[in-house]
């Protein structure tokens, strides 16, 4: 005989459990999220079920999802046989990213005179976010991190294509776990912080084109994150 379809208030109870579990899952991949983005798991660090599972009072198949999450988020690499590890920045991935950086968020840049007032705004106000994060001095690096790169895929907004955004975004995720261990090691965030400052002076100057309009200066600040980030961690 064929079982009656369960009632509504059972299936309000079963998505009940199943928000609990996600929540769990969630809060897992924070807590990892924010050791990784502190340093308190460094890149090459292995991510174990079991030790994990432990530590944190939870089950392994829920440190198993949080993992998929991180890994997803390109915060940690899984390989065959050896399991899931913080991942570790590459030389040539970094030069790679930074290379269509420059050309997604120069275009970002180029659109700037041609762009609506909502695009350009949304420059400004990501802008704010981050310099106010640095200099309150209270942002944890995760924070600082999603506000500066923030700033950046704005730039690319500006060009109107929700494609070339969505690239930027793919870019941005690859590069975070890179950039937050630089601010971790170098502490220059407020140098960042001015950096940004200059180059949106710029924009607003509509100062785009020639050795020192907001187009240069962009190139300039890419090529200087490329080789500060390769230095910094050492991946030469």
């Amino acid at each position: 005989m064929d079982r009656m379809p369960a009632a509504p208030a059972t299936r309000k109870a079963f998505a009940t459990l199943s928000v609990e579990h996600a929540s769990t899952v969630s809060r897992v991949a924070a807590e990892l999220r924010r050791a990784v983005f502190e340093g308190e798991l460094e890149s090459g660090t292995p991510l174990r079920e079991i030790a994990l599972a432990e530590s944190l009072g939870v089950s392994r198949p829920t440190v198993r999802e949080a993992l998929t999450v991180l890994v997803a988020e390109g915060l940690a690499t899984r390989e065959p046989n050896r399991g899931v590890s913080v991942a570790t920045p590459r030389a040539e991935s970094v030069r790679d990213v930074c290379r269509a950086r420059w050309v997604l968020e120069g275009a970002g840049v180029q659109a700037w005179t041609t762009a609506d007032v909502v695009r350009r705004q949304r420059v400004r106000d990501t802008l704010e976010s981050y310099t106010a994060a640095v200099r309150g001095g209270e942002a944890s690096y995760e924070e600082l991190n999603e506000r500066h790169l923030s700033f950046h895929v704005s730039l690319v907004e500006l060009t109107g294509s929700p494609r070339l955004v969505q690239m930027a975004e793919a870019l941005m995720d690859e590069l975070k776990l890179a950039l937050a261990q630089v601010d971790r090691i170098k502490r220059n965030a407020h140098d960042e912080a001015e950096s940004h400052e200059g180059l949106v002076e710029l924009l607003e100057a509509e100062r785009i084109e020639g050795p020192d309009g907001a187009y240069e200066f962009l190139r300039k600040h890419i090529d200087d994150a490329e080789v500060e980030i390769i230095e910094a961690l050492d991946l030469e």
